[in-house]
């Protein structure tokens, strides 16, 4: 799209304000909204914001930076519509003063292992499954731990008591483009999921801030509180993000060899090794929060041991049986907290290294490794996730490939941020500790 199309496309759309979006540093979604009026000027790169307000960017004293806005995530947002116009947004990168791009951007580090890949000729393609809750209000409007139903897996109405508010943000989603493949409620009770197409790695992540902008936002209008939270419900199984990656070359999916063991290729087989390799690393970026690890643990469908198989739904990694151009390895330990910029990036930066160094994965693990005692799992030589953001957070400062993949700006702020926010719940006294201690001792 060129900018004389955007400014017709805007006033065909009876477009009266736009919103320059972008993230920071925790994939939380900003924005300023300007009158139309202005968007030759923001198209020209000459809109200019403080850095030094945004997490992980900048500091106060050389903190001007610029929005430089991707014209092709044009999209009118649908539940802004008024009488006196509509509202669109345009996600943008972050450029320095002197126009260079921010090296603290997370869309900007995704680019750049995009570019490297695509030196190499490959193209990554991702489909997230990201799971949430819906939760109901207090009065006040105040979320509560409250689900709005009680039903189960691919229950249906009138157990499923978010049949409505999973419609209107399907319909959502439909209107700024997405194409869905699937909806559901979910294993415990309040959660739900919604699958759309994957994508080239870039649109993905994208997509994938704008999903969790609108599920959050539909959620809000119906007077409910949709959260992405991995684990909010003890005792229940938590949110998800299993992601599906395939490496294409001139459009073709090359992890799909009809003559290799289970019909995976050569490359297909170093880039699960490399995951496998720099999977406790990826975890601070995949699980980012301490919460994240309220979900990995046993019991709960959730993966506890890097581990691969084709098929095996307990491993980290599993081999979805479709084959061809649907030849895939599904990531299962990343939640929708993640980052979905810095995730894609590793994930890629790991697969390269895996086939860059010829690496190999061990054996596939094709019994259930939820069952499996910790005595078993080190007969097969299984290493286990890190238990924690602390012990995440030191794999991946020591993982040379997956730090030079986000550059030194984005790892010393990411650092910096996850240990503060670690030493904070460190600090605090939980419910639990008093329950269990307050009259024992």
């Amino acid at each position: 799209m060129t900018k004389k199309d955007l400014l017709a496309t805007c006033k065909a759309h009876n477009v009266r304000f736009v919103r320059l979006q972008f993230t920071e540093l925790h994939g939380q979604l900003k924005n300023v909204q300007i009158p139309v009026e202005e968007l030759d000027k923001a198209l020209d790169n000459e809109m200019m914001f403080d850095g030094s307000s945004i997490r992980g960017y900048k500091r106060i004293e050389r903190s001007d930076m610029y929005f430089v806005p991707d014209m092709d995530t044009f999209c009118v947002i649908p539940w802004l519509e008024g009488t006196s116009g509509n509202v669109a947004r345009i996600i943008c990168d972050v450029a320095e003063a002197d126009g260079t791009p921010f090296a603290g951007d997370p869309r900007v580090a995704l680019k750049n292992v995009i570019a490297e890949a695509k030196k190499l000729g490959y193209t990554l393609n991702v489909g997230p499954e990201a799971e949430f809750f819906i939760f109901n209000r207090d009065a006040d409007g105040t979320p509560r731990v409250d689900p709005h139903d009680t039903a189960g897996y691919f229950d249906v109405g009138p157990m499923d008591k978010g049949e409505e508010v999973r419609r209107a943000i399907e319909d959502t989603l439909v209107q700024m483009g997405f194409h869905l493949e699937a909806s559901h409620h979910e294993v415990a009770i309040g959660q739900h999921e919604i699958d759309f197409r994957h994508a080239e790695a870039l649109s993905c992540a994208d997509n994938l801030i704008t999903f969790r902008y609108v599920v959050r936002s539909i959620a809000a209008q119906h007077g409910m509180h949709a959260t992405f939270m991995p684990k909010p419900i003890f005792g229940e199984n938590g949110s998800g993000m299993h992601c599906n990656q395939s490496l294409s070359k001139g459009g073709k999916n090359i992890f799909f060899d009809p003559k290799g063991a289970e019909q995976l290729s050569g490359e297909a087989y170093g880039y699960i090794a490399g995951l496998l390799e720099h999977l406790p690393g990826i975890t601070a970026l995949a699980n980012p929060i301490v919460n994240s690890y309220k979900r990995l643990v046993p019991g709960y469908e959730a993966p506890v041991y890097i581990a691969w198989s084709p098929g095996n739904r307990s491993a980290a990694i599993r081999i979805p049986d479709k084959r061809g151009n649907s030849t895939r390895a599904e990531l299962r330990t990343p939640d929708p907290t993640a980052n979905p910029y810095l995730l894609f990036a590793v994930m890629l930066a790991a697969g390269l290294d895996g086939m860059r160094t010829g690496k190999q994965p061990p054996k596939p693990v094709n019994q259930n490794i939820y069952h499996l005692s910790e005595e078993e799992s080190k007969k097969l030589k299984i290493q286990g996730l890190p238990h924690n953001l602390s012990l995440a957070l030191d794999a991946f400062e020591a993982d040379a490939v997956l730090t030079g993949a986000l550059g030194s700006h984005i790892t010393e702020a990411y650092l910096a941020e996850k240990r503060s926010e670690w030493r904070a719940y460190q600090a605090q006294v939980h419910g639990w500790e008093i329950e269990h201690y307050m009259e024992t001792f």
